[in-house]
């Protein structure tokens, strides 16, 4: 019996579908972050309070200053390397947010190649954290 006679036979086709979306969606968390890993907002609590974690947010600055999770620092995208707000012990997990965790997946990525093996992006970004209940605040903008 080839695939043909196979897919046309019944509904085997039906089958088929089911398998390849299955695949799909186990294949989508790692696909869709370019970044690498990713915490949500509880493993991100749990970092910070166990683990010393760090907090950053890689958005722009006004950005930041309409709202940002309470004690993160603002380190944007473009200024990560050589930026004296980042900790200089390499060892510290860092977890990094943005409104939605797109940059901070970029963001991640970046730092783990500067030597910062623990940079973890906040999957969800600031909405994850907003919906999680957490503290948030804001400042004027720099």
């Amino acid at each position: 019996m080839n695939l043909m006679q196979f897919l046309l036979d019944g509904h085997n086709w039906v089958y088929l579908l089911a398998a390849l979306t299955s695949g799909a969606l186990l294949l989508w968390p790692s696909l869709a972050r370019p970044g690498g890993a990713a915490v949500g907002a509880s493993e991100a609590v749990r970092l910070i309070n166990r683990e010393k974690a760090v907090l950053i947010d890689v958005s722009e600055p006004e950005e930041f200053a309409q709202g940002h999770a309470a004690g993160a620092r603002n380190v944007p995208l473009n200024s990560l390397q050589g930026a004296k707000e980042l900790p200089s012990n390499k060892q510290l997990p860092l977890v990094l947010m943005c409104p939605n965790g797109a940059r901070a997946a970029r963001a991640a990525g970046e730092l783990r190649k500067l030597g910062h093996q623990r940079a973890l992006a906040l999957a969800g970004g600031l909405k994850a954290w907003r919906e999680a209940n957490l503290p948030l605040e804001k400042s004027a903008a720099a």
